[in-house]
């Protein structure tokens, strides 16, 4: 890695050149990242705290709030001081861990999403063996996995990524360091090393959305045969927005790292960065949780405890 001793630095690029539009950009950057921030703490808070919360399902919902959490909080904080500063700069070493983090917690969510789909799976068509399958401890395993699995990813995407040599422009076509980007501002042609990595990244892609879609496919055929219409309702309501919210995770992500690096579309690029990066975390607490019942019980319960604490109930109640 000799080009560690030469690159020091890179630019990222800005969403406008104009500084009326850059204020605009960190505004609405700023709006999406407090709605992400206030809903997935949310949900992390009231799973935490609710002990009837307790279950399979909000354990992977718990963890799919503070990996969205985490992610959002990668690319979005940095892009709107960018904007408000704008200079745009980002050290070497603060780009190896943005990507390493980004990779972790994509990888990981991935995986994750998967799981879920196999939670729902046993709970709706297997019904009399969940508690005995999604035990405690298998919960906690398979949540460690997903982890473990996208810390490997992460190593291998950065390690493949910063090996090659940056003796060009700095400025990177993205408004945070994405794999895709640095390819396009690298000097060499071969990155084998890349290739191999994304080659198991795509097949985990596939193998992850062929499980999604039979366990849904079994579920949607199990869910038709339920007698009651409300029933039937709660079902889809909880597993249909996953598998929607799943096929546009991976099918943005997949288009944009599988577009040739020769072809560059800044807008395009963009738009597509977002939707894998900042719109699946801002919309999850949405789709997942906050529209759910368990949830919203929840939620007026520490609504009710706070203001108790408070001494304003009595008011209400003489």
């Amino acid at each position: 890695m000799a080009n560690l001793t030469v690159v020091t630095g890179f630019l990222l690029m800005g969403f406008s050149n104009t500084w009326e539009l850059q204020v605009l950009h960190a505004i609405l950057f700023l709006l999406i990242y407090v709605v992400a921030l206030m809903g997935n703490l949310l949900i992390f808070t009231l799973i935490s705290l609710d002990g009837k919360l307790h279950t399979p399902m909000y354990f992977f919902l718990k963890n799919l709030s503070f990996l969205d959490l985490c992610l959002v909080s990668v690319t979005v904080p940095k892009s709107i001081e960018n904007s408000l500063s704008n200079t745009y700069n980002i050290s070497f070493w603060g780009c190896v861990s943005q990507l390493f983090i980004m990779m972790l917690l994509t990888a990981s969510e991935l995986y994750l999403l998967t799981m879920m789909s196999y939670d729902r799976y046993v709970a709706i068509c297997q019904p009399l063996h969940y508690e005995v399958i999604m035990n405690s401890e298998t919960c906690v395993k398979m949540a460690a996995v997903s982890w473990l699995a996208g810390g490997l990813y992460g190593v291998l995407y950065t390690a493949s990524t910063f090996t090659l040599p940056f003796c060009g422009s700095k400025e990177i076509p993205q408004f945070f360091c994405d794999v895709p980007a640095l390819i396009r501002i690298s000097c060499s042609d071969s990155h084998l090393a890349i290739d191999v990595t994304l080659v198991l990244t795509f097949c985990l892609g596939i193998f992850c959305s062929i499980y999604i879609t039979i366990s849904y496919s079994r579920i949607i055929s199990t869910v038709l045969k339920i007698p009651t219409r409300e029933s039937r309702s709660k079902a889809f309501s909880t597993c249909l927005p996953h598998l929607i919210i799943f096929m546009f995770f991976v099918t943005t992500g997949v288009i944009a790292y599988l577009m040739p690096p020769q072809e560059s579309y800044p807008l395009l690029d963009l738009l597509l960065s977002m939707f894998y990066t900042v719109v699946p975390p801002t919309l999850n607490p949405v789709i997942y949780s906050l529209r759910n019942k368990d949830m919203k019980t929840a939620f007026r319960k520490l609504i009710a405890w706070k203001y108790f604490s408070r001494g304003l109930i009595p008011k209400f109640f003489p």
